[in-house]
């Protein structure tokens, strides 16, 4: 990685750069992952490129619900470090778990897995209208 890179938390001044990335969140509880700093953003020398967003699985266990980098910064590292560093802060709050999760057919799975995170089970949902290819719940002792 030859950039120099940052990450903070969320806030509302990320508005507009927040959703070019994150495509199901909704306005209401974007606002809600600012107040409760339950969201990410990291930047390099060009500016933003990446966001992750968690909430708590049985409101016990850290789950990251969405990591996202700008395509042209993919495969570069970024989300391994913003992963990292995710994880981090969810131990120094005394996690001893965090969870994810990706589809079958993503790659996303292999990037997880390099990280040691664990398949732990799947979610399937053949209701209509909600209808997507398995989803693999995926755990990692950060």
């Amino acid at each position: 990685m030859e950039q120099n890179i940052s990450i903070r938390c969320v806030m509302q001044a990320d508005h507009d750069f927040w959703f070019t990335l994150d495509r199901h969140l909704t306005e209401e509880a974007f606002r809600q992952k600012v107040h409760d700093r339950m969201g990410y953003v990291l930047s390099d020398d060009e500016g933003p490129c990446g966001i992750l967003r968690w909430f708590l699985f049985w409101d016990s266990i850290p789950f990251c619900s969405l990591l996202f980098i700008r395509e042209d910064r993919q495969r570069k590292g970024y989300g391994r470090v913003l992963t990292a560093q995710w994880e981090k802060a969810m131990k120094d709050l005394g996690f001893g778990l965090v969870m994810t999760s990706t589809q079958s057919d993503e790659n996303a799975q292999h990037f997880y897995r390099s990280l040691g995170y664990r398949d732990c089970g799947a979610l399937a949902l053949p209701f209509p209208g909600y209808e997507q290819p398995l989803e693999i719940i995926m755990a990692k002792q950060p």
